[in-house]
């Protein structure tokens, strides 16, 4: 239990690497960013196993080739797919062209590309209706200013779950910039 709270309370007060972006532009409430490749491990369910963050968790506390803990980062991808539900864990910046290989089934290591991405943020907890209602004003605004969409929405979430005040969500689309 003694454990448990301290791992709880480091969580609380420590501080997480977040990856790194560039903001390019700005749209009103909406961001233009340059994101440079990261490394990152994902993991996709269908929607009724939706076990991700669990194997996610274990690769990161030591279930991979190396034995190796690795810090916890922010922000924590989400997005949905034909065959269910993917999440992904950025990794340290200091990994940076590869990461211990996982050694759970379906979880992967891969290095993202460099991309542009318009994002726009909110608070409070997400949930399906936030999501629609910040990805339909994303959209909305990238047409209004002749921006073209190349990827599917992507919720990002920033805090822990038991953060109750200033929380950060944030919707992604990639864009040809």
């Amino acid at each position: 239990m003694l454990a448990i709270i301290i791992t709880l309370y480091t969580m609380a007060f420590q501080g997480y690497e977040t990856q790194a972006y560039e903001v390019v532009d700005q749209l009103d409430a909406i961001e233009i960013r340059y994101y440079p490749p990261a490394m990152k491990v994902k993991v996709e369910s269908s929607l009724s196993e939706n076990r991700n963050f669990n194997a996610l968790f274990r690769y990161i506390s030591g279930n991979n080739a190396s034995n190796q803990k690795i810090a916890m980062t922010t922000p924590v991808y989400m997005h949905n797919t034909p065959q269910g539900q993917t999440m992904e864990f950025v990794l340290p910046s200091r990994f940076k062209d590869e990461a211990p290989e996982p050694k759970g089934a379906g979880v992967e290591v891969y290095q993202s590309k460099a991309g542009h991405f318009a994002a726009i943020r909110y608070g409070g907890y997400s949930n399906s209706d936030k999501v629609k209602h910040y990805t339909g004003a994303l959209l909305k605004a990238l047409k209004e200013a002749g921006k073209k969409v190349t990827s599917a929405a992507i919720v990002l979430s920033y805090d822990a779950p038991y953060k109750f005040y200033n929380r950060r969500n944030e919707i992604l689309f990639e864009i040809d910039y």
